[in-house]
């Protein structure tokens, strides 16, 4: 079988399917990705063949302006014109190409690439879809509709008011079921997997190691520093991750507790970790429920907030704000999730059920009976 992977976006989009693309070219299948150009290089180094769905674009240093506040309409509106509207437009124009020459019996997109699941429905492709927002509850129907009803109109394809589109075919879950919000419950076409084996759970340590990320997109060095400041006087080891646009020497020397590093695997450091400070995005929050780590949140934009939500509702960690969070805040939240144990015992249990789903190499038999 042969199988299109694609995305819209950047590496948390890609990401989330490069264990269902390996899992699949070890069963025997040929798999290709179709993403943006600047992502070209990304899947290549990955091993696998790539398709450019837009020119490259110069990898541009983020903005390390003044940080603002969470702005949930500002959110809503980006996945509605950018998403919804310029990249499914691009993908529903470009993908036909792409088919016509690899011939693909089947997709497979990421959750917010909509133009990939109109391509697929106007050539009458089976279509699964790999989930990358956690919570569930960043992507709501009411804000992408619009856009969506209007290009499926002008590819001739039939109404669909109630957008089943976005659960058509084969939705593939790589969460834990009960980190999904209660108010967007998983569509009866989902199947839950695990992406990665975790570690078994740690022993409680009379010294643990905390771990600070802000992933690799909202890396802010004023942010950096005031955290890190908090972490340092902490009886605990710090690792800090800060991106490639981040020279780690810039925050000066440090005493032997501390490490900082532009990036290191999660599989490598969660295992050694008792507590993870982050951004909350759904990549950090695979890795640190599957290794039933508790956490401290500092959620900026996209799906965070709604992540950081649900960890507190479930009771594995403390969100902060990042705009107004101080030093001794974060000494503060960080001592009293590691000094309660019911939040290692909440994300030990969600790591718990992670471990019994299906491993990710199941993926292959669902893709294959979707095929039929």
């Amino acid at each position: 079988m042969r199988i299109l992977f694609t995305f819209i976006g950047g590496s948390g989009h890609f990401h989330p399917l490069v264990p269902v693309a390996r899992a699949a070219q070890a069963a025997g299948h040929t798999v290709a990705v179709a993403g943006g150009g600047t992502m070209v290089t990304t899947i290549e180094e990955a091993g696998f063949t790539a398709f450019a769905t837009s020119p490259p674009r110069p990898r541009r240093a983020p903005d390390h302006g003044p940080l603002e506040p969470a702005d949930p309409a500002g959110e809503a509106r980006h996945l509605r014109e950018g998403f919804a509207g310029t990249g499914a437009r691009r993908h529903a124009a470009v993908l036909p190409g792409i088919v016509a020459r690899w011939r693909p019996d089947l997709l497979v997109r990421d959750e917010v690439d909509f133009g990939a699941a109109i391509v697929a429905e106007l050539l009458g492709l089976p279509c699964a879809t790999v989930l990358v927002l956690a919570a569930g509850t960043f992507l709501r129907p009411e804000i992408v509709a619009e856009p969506l009803h209007e290009l499926r109109a002008e590819k001739g394809l039939p109404p669909d008011p109630a957008l089943t589109m976005l659960e058509r075919g084969l939705v593939l879950s790589p969460f834990a079921p009960s980190f999904r919000s209660p108010a967007a419950p998983l569509p009866p076409t989902a199947f839950s997997y695990r992406a990665t084996a975790g570690a078994p759970a740690r022993a409680a340590t009379t010294r643990p190691t905390v771990y600070f990320t802000l992933g690799t997109i909202y890396t802010h060095p004023e942010l950096h520093t005031r955290v890190l400041t908090g972490l340092r006087d902490l009886p605990a080891d710090i690792i800090m991750t800060v991106g490639e646009h981040i020279d780690p020497a810039g925050f000066g020397p440090q005493p032997a507790h501390v490490r900082i590093e532009r990036f290191i695997p999660q599989d490598e450091l969660l295992p050694r970790c008792d507590l993870v400070v982050s951004h909350g995005g759904s990549g950090s929050m695979i890795g640190t429920l599957t290794h039933g780590l508790p956490a401290v949140l500092l959620p900026m934009g996209a799906d965070q907030p709604h992540n950081a939500a649900r960890c507190v509702e479930l009771g594995v960690g403390r969100a902060l704000d990042p705009i107004t969070v101080t030093p001794d805040e974060v000494r503060q939240a960080v001592s009293a999730v590691l000094a309660e144990p019911g939040y290692r015992r909440a994300a030990a249990r969600i790591q718990t059920e992670i471990s019994t789903l299906p491993p990710v190499a199941a993926t292959v038999a669902a893709l294959e009976r979707l095929r039929g």
